[in-house]
């Protein structure tokens, strides 16, 4: 297995797995960069067999950032066009269809911190730190940190944060906003599973949801709005969308099956 590595779950192969293992602290190094870039072109491929991502480190960390052994030696138009293979790399992932959840235990940092970001959901554990340092090193956040970290939690928090380089516990993590649950060590990794198989057997809807909330904040409400109702539209004429409306007329809710294509529905 490479440092970084994506594989459909054994038991869900429209659950992709992407697991990070590089020890002892997960750091970042450039060929994870590279592959990380893959990886995001990969989940944006038409052919995907991905409906949802879940993204972990293992057990003890999810993800002490970059190399910082690799960054020392790079000149600065040389580091300035590598960072921007990951940055992309998590805009990337940010941006693509599938639902995506991180399971963190222990350090994610700096890029770590900027991955987890990248994802919809983040699971935390309670011995979980979170930060973005890169001030103490004389740097700022270069791969989405600055941007996506103030749109989450807010300007004063996200300044506060990326100014003083400091780290936060799972709980103030929480409080803030920028994880979403804090679970015991054990459990993180399955509950973003479980999470993530539900996403996977979910309506094409979801891409629609995900597609309306992000491309929508980066718009004006007008055009945000617009956008909704193009995507909401385009829900309704699937065959989910049908499987869905009928499933809760004859069952009631909460029971209908998907299959998460963009099919036309009969009657749409």
């Amino acid at each position: 297995m490479t440092a970084v590595e994506l594989q459909a779950h054994p038991d869900e192969p429209r659950l992709g797995v992407l697991r990070l293992d590089r020890p002892p602290v997960n750091a970042l190094d450039q060929d994870s960069w590279d592959r990380l870039a893959a990886i995001g072109r990969e989940l944006h491929d038409p052919a995907s067999p991905y409906r949802a991502l879940v993204v972990t480190g293992g057990p003890r960390t999810f993800a002490a950032g970059a190399d910082v052994a690799e960054l020392v030696g790079l000149e600065p138009a040389v580091f300035d066009r590598r960072n921007r293979v990951l940055q992309g790399a998590f805009d990337a992932i940010a941006t693509a269809p599938q639902i995506s959840v991180s399971a963190i235990n222990g350090p994610a940092l700096g890029g770590g911190l900027e991955l987890a970001l990248a994802t919809d959901l983040r699971l935390a554990s309670q011995d979980a730190r979170l930060g973005l340092p890169e001030i103490t090193l004389g740097i700022i956040p270069g791969s989405g940190g600055t941007q996506r970290l103030p749109r989450m939690i807010g300007l004063g928090p996200a300044l506060d944060l990326i100014l003083s380089g400091r780290i936060v516990r799972a709980d103030e993590a929480l409080r803030i906003g920028l994880v979403h649950e804090v679970l015991p060590a054990a459990e993180v990794e399955d509950a973003a599973i479980a999470r993530g198989l539900a996403f996977a057997a979910g309506p094409v809807a979801l891409r629609h949801a995900k597609a309306a909330v992000r491309e929508g904040l980066e718009r004006p409400l007008a055009e945000g709005l617009a956008l909704e109702a193009e995507l909401i539209a385009a829900s309704f004429a699937t065959a989910d969308a049908r499987a869905g409306l009928v499933s809760f007329l004859e069952h009631g809710p909460g029971r209908a099956v998907f299959r998460g294509t963009d099919e036309i529905g009969a009657g749409s």
